[in-house]
């Protein structure tokens, strides 16, 4: 009998994974100061309420391609989809705006003693305000991923989040809460360099959980 063996043959060549990159102190701190100034930036394109949506569209847009090509948009291409999310952006704050200030005057009048529930209505209004957050939150998320518009498709989306996987909004009303409770304990003055961390970490919890 024969015995064959392989031991003196060349070994195959074996491709090794090439080492991931990780980005060094610098990296991290020239990504804090985008998302700060993004932050910045969208609040002032924000200020004359009928352009929120438009403002949150663009700066979702850019997150969005920041974190899927590794760069920011040109100044032209966020101009352009400002402009053009416009008057589709325009109607989603008008209508955001009518949601939370339907639930805001319960909360008030609850407050007030005016409507009776004391503190159990209390509480269960301000739960269903954060996960009304939380569903918004989804929503500006998912425009960005369409290019800042679609706002209707991106609502029925978010909606079929909050159906079927709840999680992904109960982490958005998350994200969005914590930002408000910090921009409150903190200084007013800090929450639209806030505004750009929340973008992104909405965007970054959204991809984990909605494609876990």
């Amino acid at each position: 009998m024969t015995n064959v063996t392989t031991a003196g043959r060349d070994a195959e060549p074996v491709d090794e994974p090439a080492p991931v990159s990780r980005p060094d102190w610098r990296d991290t701190l020239r990504a804090a100061a985008d998302l700060a100034l993004l932050g910045i930036v969208t609040t002032i394109a924000a200020i004359p309420i009928v352009t929120t949506g438009a403002a949150l569209a663009t700066a979702s847009t850019a997150i969005h391609r920041w974190t899927v090509d590794g760069s920011w948009p040109s100044l032209g291409d966020l101009l352009r989809g400002f402009w053009r999310a416009l008057l589709p952006g325009a109607v989603a704050t008008l209508a955001g705006l009518a949601a939370f200030a339907l639930l805001g005057g319960n909360l008030v009048l609850i407050s007030a003693g005016v409507v009776p529930g004391g503190a159990v209505m209390l509480v269960g209004t301000l739960l269903l305000i954060a996960v009304t957050a939380g569903l918004a939150g989804t929503v500006v998320v998912q425009v960005g991923r369409q290019d800042g518009t679609g706002w209707r498709a991106a609502t029925l989306t978010a909606w079929g989040f909050a159906q079927h996987r709840p999680l992904v909004v109960l982490a958005a009303a998350g994200v969005v809460s914590l930002a408000a409770l910090l921009a409150g304990l903190a200084m007013p003055l800090l929450a639209p360099i806030l505004l750009g961390y929340t973008l992104f970490g909405l965007h970054t919890a959204l991809r984990r959980l909605a494609s876990g």
